[in-house]
């Protein structure tokens, strides 16, 4: 794949990427303003990561109701547009393309990061996770339902957002769908228990993040938003559950209508055995390309002979790699070179600290 396929330029949607190698969005919580506008430290660390065939930023705040950890930036005033203006003209200037991940956590938050109000989330259920709080690990408490004008203003937070992302350069949005975030909660019938509209039966539950990406295409084009989903992921008490599988069907069979750019699958390399979900065991992106015919990328404990298998094959278009960029900068390269990765580093230096263990990280070559 390195060597022929995986070097060969893509066309997504209006994009033409170098290559097929993704680089998947990693918080690394080096926000550390009260403004929450990315910095000259960020914009350095995806130069640096620009030979990738795109980027995907770090989950990115889409409003103030959204945030549910501590330093991880936002696009949702001006201010924080120019910030994410200076990563994308590094990147650009460095030959690369890159997305901006805009994510709600919904349930996955807690009073103290949102001015003592309580998270908001389609139903009153917890989901009892950890929150990064700025005095530290808080469960996540009981949320307030959200109401239909809730709702509404939410939809129209994204919608903003992709202005905004438009202003600061970007080459498109990714939305993020991911583990146990405000997307799944509708999706799942554990944390959606509303009786409206947005609950009950495969079509309602869906009915939000289908809403969501008409509003975020609105403002652009359905070939600048994709899409992220692990429908196999856990959260706390969110877990899969025997509808799961018909309602990511469901849903990916409609977006597969809509023409987005992308939709990324996030392969959650357990033993599913035993769950509703166990199909998956034998791959996501294998048993989503049944409902879905554009582009897919492939995402999940790759290596380079996982992901060369998964483009051969054709179930994926694109390989993305989280975990390995983070001490491996020149990824691309060391790949085509056949160099050997620097080993992923310690836990401690993910989510804290500046510049060590973030940018300074020397290339192979």
């Amino acid at each position: 794949m390195y060597t022929d396929i995986g070097f060969q330029p893509f066309t997504l949607g209006e994009i033409k990427l170098s290559n097929r190698v993704v680089m998947a969005s990693m918080s690394r919580a080096r926000t550390d303003n009260p403004g929450l506008i990315p910095t000259e430290l960020q914009a350095e660390y995806y130069r640096q990561r620009a030979s990738a065939g795109l980027i995907v930023t770090e989950g990115t705040w889409p409003s103030r109701e959204a945030i549910g950890a501590i330093n991880v930036p936002g696009l949702f005033t001006e201010e924080q547009a120019e910030g994410w203006k200076r990563v994308t003209d590094a990147v650009h200037e460095a030959g690369g393309r890159i997305f901006v991940q805009l994510g709600h956590c919904g349930a996955v938050s807690h009073p103290d990061l949102l001015g003592g109000a309580l998270p908001l989330a389609p139903s009153a259920v917890s989901v009892n996770q950890p929150v990064f709080t700025p005095s530290g690990f808080k469960t996540s408490p009981v949320p307030a339902a959200m109401t239909l004008s809730d709702i509404e203003r939410t939809i129209g937070d994204y919608a903003r957002s992709v202005r905004l992302a438009r202003d600061a350069g970007f080459d498109g949005v990714e939305l993020h769908g991911t583990v146990g975030f405000l997307i799944p909660q509708f999706l799942n019938d554990i944390t959606n228990l509303r009786e409206d509209r947005y609950g009950g039966s495969i079509e309602n539950r869906t009915r939000f993040a289908l809403e969501v990406i008409e509003a975020m295409a609105s403002e652009w084009t359905a070939s600048r938003i994709g899409l992220k989903l692990s429908p196999a992921a856990t959260m706390g008490d969110l877990r899969p559950t025997p509808q799961t599988l018909p309602t990511y069907e469901y849903l990916v069979a409609r977006i597969s209508e809509v023409k987005v750019a992308y939709v990324q699958f996030q392969h959650i390399p357990a033993d599913l055995t035993g769950t509703p979900v166990e199909v998956l065991n034998e791959g996501t992106v294998q048993y989503f390309r049944n409902f879905y015919d554009g582009t897919i990328i492939a995402n999940g404990g790759l290596n380079k002979n996982s992901a060369e298998a998964l483009v051969r094959s054709g179930v994926a278009d694109l390989v993305a790699f989280g975990a390995p960029y983070l001490s491996n900068p020149d990824l691309v390269e060391r790949y085509k070179a056949g160099v050997a990765l620097a080993p992923v580093p310690p836990r401690d230096t993910w989510y804290s600290g500046g510049a060590s263990g973030y940018a300074d990280y020397p290339r192979a070559t």
